[in-house]
């Protein structure tokens, strides 16, 4: 009998990360894939992006509404209400053997806290990480907490996972699933990718993103608009910007974003890219600058520098390829500056991207095929200082 495994997704680039995870999952004999796809996926605001799901060949077994119109911090709690009270059903209905979720965000939260209560084993993608920036980074430990099996994207984050109280022998490190996207997709070339976005690039170019910051004390208006005007500042450079999650105040984000581009010929924004323009444009932009954490995670493979600005990210790994900066203008022109930099660009081509070189994706199908699950929802804390 196959074993059933239930993957959660919410967001487009969660789902990135995800895809080939649940194409080894369907093509495993023994393993049966169920899609749940939540959040920002089903929001016309966000792109609709199910249909990428859909467009890669996945059948979608439950699709829950739990994005409320809202960017307000009431506005989310509320959302996390609807979508427990939605997990509840489709577990209900689909009766997992395991779920598997990955990352941080509250949608994926209200899941596990469904599965918990209906005594569904838990795999958690990504955990052990810091972001002490924003609250992704309670949610994530919390999600740790409530799961039983742990793939981690370094050993770092493994010996933090077990720290936390989870025994080793359910912690496995596979390391960094974005790498799995780049060794594995054909990417556009500048010719093809011009036209998929439907714009030419400069003789600069450079990727932005920008996510809201939920804990810092800077509101995330004000560090946008910092680094717009530092972005207005630079001459023939092309600006490719795509739309922040939906967090607090991520509407006014958008906003600032929009009526820059509407000013600026040399600029253009996306929803959503999805994975293969996203990393196609990575491929031929100069680098990345904002706060997304994919700047650490993916973009070293490229040997490309990552303007990282603010402390979203700060806790993460980071390879000698990432330029922290403060988000204010005159730091950010600095970092951007740097990247140009000769010295810079000349120290990327022996960069090393600290979350490994791929297969993260084969390594987790084949613990979930090969792990027994007998007793796995009874966990005795794993005391550090009394084990060691």
């Amino acid at each position: 009998m196959s074993r059933k495994i239930c993957v959660v997704t919410g967001t487009r680039a969660e789902y990135g990360l995800l895809r080939w995870v649940m194409k080894g999952i369907r093509q495993a004999p023994d393993l049966e894939l169920q899609v749940v796809a939540t959040g920002m996926h089903l929001s016309p605001e966000f792109g609709l992006t199910y249909r990428e799901i859909e467009k890669d060949g996945f059948s979608i077994d439950r699709k829950i509404e739990m994005l409320l119109s809202s960017d307000t911090a009431t506005g989310l709690a509320k959302s996390m209400g609807l979508g427990m009270i939605g997990f509840g059903d489709a577990l209900q209905l689909l009766q997992p053997d395991v779920m598997l979720v990955l990352g941080d965000r509250f949608e994926i939260f209200a899941a596990v806290a469904a599965a918990m209560v209906a005594r569904i084993p838990v795999a958690h993608l990504h955990g052990g990480e810091a972001t002490e920036g924003a609250f992704d980074e309670a949610i994530r430990h919390s999600i740790t907490k409530m799961s039983h099996l742990h793939f981690v994207a370094a050993e770092k984050y493994r010996k933090r996972v077990i720290q936390l109280g989870e025994h080793p022998d359910r912690v496995f490190l596979v390391g960094g699933l974005g790498i799995d996207n780049i060794k594995r997709l054909n990417f556009l070339d500048r010719k093809d990718l011009e036209a998929a976005l439907g714009f030419k690039l400069g003789a600069k170019n450079l990727l932005i993103t920008f996510h809201p910051v939920t804990l810092e004390q800077t509101p995330a208006v004000e560090q946008m608009a910092e680094l717009l005007v530092a972005l207005d500042t630079l001459k023939e450079t092309h600006l490719i910007f795509t739309m922040p999650n939906a967090d607090t105040d991520s509407r006014a984000l958008f906003h600032l974003i929009e009526t820059f581009v509407a000013t600026h010929s040399n600029a253009r924004v996306y929803t959503s890219l999805g994975q293969l323009r996203y990393l196609s444009c990575i491929q031929h932009v100069d680098g990345v600058v904002g706060n997304s954490s994919s700047g650490l995670l993916e973009v070293p493979s490229f040997r490309k520098g990552t303007v990282n600005i603010g402390d979203r990210q700060e806790g993460r790994l980071k390879a000698d390829s990432v330029i922290d900066c403060s988000p204010d203008r005159h730091a950010i022109s600095a970092a951007i500056q740097r990247l140009y930099s000769f010295e810079f660009q000349e120290k990327l081509k022996m960069i090393r991207n600290p979350y490994g070189d791929g297969g993260a994706s084969d390594k987790i199908v084949h613990v979930l095929q090969m792990l027994q699950l007998n007793n796995i929802l009874k966990k005795n804390f794993f005391d550090v200082s009394i084990s060691c």
